[in-house]
């Protein structure tokens, strides 16, 4: 045997000898050196290739079905365009606001779990007006709606009246009541929430 063959094996197969550089180890004529220990199972396909058949790639795991998308948005009816100050009739501006950034968008939802629509007031007024206030609104803003075809599994309706002020929006009370009412416009609002998977 040759002084560059070494006696040392594979670590998980001892049925061959392999050289210093980790390959293994043949004859003059090409075949390979085996140990006393080797059995047809510990074939490798280099020696011997009719024993050792390539094992089968194994089948690709199936890929994960697609995570359909969520169709999830918020839109914010502001009612300065929509409502009349201390009103709660849905202008024709609203209709067409609510048409282009709802309705519209509801084409992308494969169905709609939740739709909850949230009336607002600024602070003019007592609690107990604005609280009946912002419910109205919220209640015109579903019924438009549903009149357009929208179909939800939950709709809920519900008026925050003046308990939610958009952060940021400061406004003094001193200033006369027309510009008060125009400082504090983004608190009257209807905020729509829809939540579904998407199609």
């Amino acid at each position: 045997m040759s002084a560059s063959i070494a006696l040392a094996q594979v670590p998980n197969n001892d049925g061959y000898l392999f050289d210093t550089r980790g390959l293994v180890a043949k004859s003059g004529f090409g075949l390979c050196w085996k140990t006393t220990r080797w059995t047809p199972a510990m074939a490798i396909a280099e020696c011997d290739p009719e024993l050792k058949k390539a094992e089968a790639p194994k089948p690709a795991a199936p890929a994960a079905p697609a995570k359909p998308k969520a169709c999830n948005f918020t839109y914010s009816l502001q009612n300065d365009a929509t409502f009349a100050f201390g009103k709660a009739d849905l202008s024709a501006a609203g209709k067409d606001q609510l048409d282009k950034n709802v309705i519209a968008k509801l084409d992308s939802c494969a169905s709609v779990k939740l739709m909850l629509i949230t009336g607002h007031t600024d602070r003019i007024g007592s609690h107990g007006a604005n609280q009946k206030l912002s419910e109205k609104r919220a209640d015109a803003v579903k019924a438009y709606l549903a009149g357009k075809g929208a179909k939800a599994d939950t709709v809920e309706t519900m008026g925050a009246g003046k308990t939610q002020p958009v952060p940021g929006v400061k406004c003094d009370d001193k200033l006369p009541r027309k510009k008060l009412i125009e400082c504090l416009a983004p608190n009257r609002r209807v905020v729509v929430e829809v939540q579904g998977p998407g199609k």
